[in-house]
């Protein structure tokens, strides 16, 4: 298939609201799902007479952000007033950084889907322009003629991260997300509930000839709540621009909007310049030093990057690349394996197992309520009611090791150890399941059971090179010792006496 002559550019600006317990400028709590108009005060309703005061926490996750993705902390960072007036905004302008933001730069490492599930796909680098804090709006509902509107997500703090027009197809911008998504939450800055209107994104797309430098007329898609709506927005946007370009048109600077049923996009407005909203420094709000000892203090909980940790997985323990991949996107999960890694560190892979698949499968069952819009393998399950710890783990797969049970039993001591929090020792010794590895009495089984008749003719298949032939062998074996014979020295030991 040929290459396209054209060539996509994109840009993202990803808002995100930030995990506090009040609003940004305001003392007035938020949340989701409360009642319309309750979350208010008199400072997000812009009353004569109040002045707003910077929260702390709000700034200190911004900076924690700038660090998870290596961006420059200012030594200042100061408030605007973007100016325009619509319902959903109280006081007539928004409080945003425009010309001193509180992170420079920056950079976040995608993933792009590989050629299969269990095949690593191409990484790629992602640079940032800037973030920076400004204050939520209040939400619009329209209904017929009329429209109403809740104050409760004003003010509400929110980063708004601008990357560089580095993105070049609809995967690399759903990756992008997926992978920004996975950092802030890890970092504990953000939830990125989408559902919830926890994150949104506006996507400006333009399209040029391939080999062109010089960047085409972009639109600017506005408030995408969803990664796939972003990933289609993206596919039906570029589509639209090449197509008006092939035919002669020219393509307009213009806002537009985005219909998921439908999957159309729509014009909104035409596109605003910065000039349109006469910026000017916010006077209530003095500008903000950043003291170097709070860059450093918050340094010391920035999180292993995801992608820096995989690496490590497969690179020191040699966990394999589809493992791996379930146990990053989940820090919870990471640092559980970890735990139990460190209890018994000759065999990180089989533990590894262990978390990814069984762990994991039996935690999601267990939720009561499922967050519907994670894949399976990436659940967003909580561990802290988890009866099974780490370290009993460790103790299950080291006696599966050390041969004391079969990997068949091993299962069934794994069920009750989830259900009980017992440790695999104790329920082993209770239910009787330890294997019979004493080599002198298998021997003397497995003498007999050659010696009969029945199994004559695997014998001479065996011998005349048919592997799978001894299989016939075992399960006489087997049933001789109620299933608790050690498989691996029945294997052996049946091996050495068929020579």
């Amino acid at each position: 298939m040929s290459e396209s002559p054209w060539e996509i550019v994109i840009g993202l600006e990803v808002h995100v609201q930030l995990r506090t317990r009040t609003k940004v400028f305001a003392s007035a709590p938020w949340g989701f799902g409360e009642e319309p108009n309750e979350q208010v005060d008199p400072v997000v309703l812009g009353l004569p007479g109040t002045l707003p005061v910077v929260n702390r926490v709000a700034v200190e996750q911004a900076i924690l952000f700038g660090l998870v993705v290596e961006a420059t902390i200012p030594e200042r960072c100061a408030w605007d007033r973007k100016n325009y007036f619509y319902p959903d905004n109280p006081k007539n302008y928004q409080l945003t950084q425009k010309d001193f933001p509180v992170t420079l730069g920056g950079q976040v490492e995608i993933e792009l889907p590989g050629p299969s599930r269990n095949v690593m796909g191409e990484h790629k680098m992602i640079r940032l322009h800037h973030a920076h804090l400004e204050e939520d709006v209040g939400k619009l509902s329209h209904s017929g003629s009329g429209s109403l509107v809740d104050y409760n997500r004003a003010g509400v703090p929110l980063l708004e991260i601008v990357t560089e027009p580095d993105l070049r197809s609809a995967a690399e911008a759903a990756a992008f997300l997926n992978a920004l998504v996975t950092m802030l939450t890890q970092a504990g800055v953000a939830d990125c509930d989408m559902e919830k209107g926890q994150l949104r994104c506006d996507a400006n797309v333009s399209v040029r000839r391939r080999g062109d430098t010089q960047l085409g007329t972009r639109t600017e898609t506005k408030n995408l709540n969803s990664i796939s709506g972003v990933r289609d927005c993206i596919q039906y946007e570029a589509a639209r621009q090449i197509r008006e370009l092939e035919e002669g048109r020219k393509i307009t600077q213009e806002t537009r909007g985005w219909n998921a049923v439908n999957a159309r996009g729509y014009v909104l407005r035409d596109k605003e310049d910065a000039h349109d909203y006469r910026y000017f420094p916010d006077p209530d709000i003095p500008t903000l030093k950043i003291a170097r000892a709070t860059v450093e203090r918050l340094q010391k909980l920035v999180p292993e990057r995801p992608f820096h940790r995989q690496r490590r997985y497969m690179e020191k323990l040699g966990l394999p690349y589809t493992v791996t991949s379930v146990l990053i996107a989940d820090k919870a999960l990471a640092d559980w394996f970890e735990a139990a890694a460190a209890a018994y560190p000759q065999n990180p892979s089989g533990i590894a197992n262990w978390v990814a698949n069984d762990l994991l499968r039996d935690l999601s069952a267990a939720t009561s309520a499922p967050d519907a819009f994670s894949e399976p393998s990436v659940a967003k399950v909580s561990l802290v009611d988890c009866r099974i710890k780490p370290a009993q783990l460790a103790g299950l797969v080291k006696i599966t090791d050390e041969g004391v049970i079969s990997k068949q039993q091993a299962k069934e001591v794994f069920a009750e150890m989830f259900r009980t929090g017992q440790d695999a020792g104790e329920i082993v010794n209770a239910k009787g399941l330890r294997q019979n590895s004493d080599a002198g009495e298998l021997e003397k089984i497995i003498q007999e059971v050659i010696a009969d008749p029945a199994v004559a003719k695997s014998i001479a298949e065996y011998r005349a090179g048919n592997e799978k032939a001894i299989n016939a062998l075992k399960g006489p074996i087997m049933k001789r010792t109620q299933g608790k014979a050690n498989p691996a020295m029945i294997d052996q030991l049946l091996r050495k006496h068929l020579g």
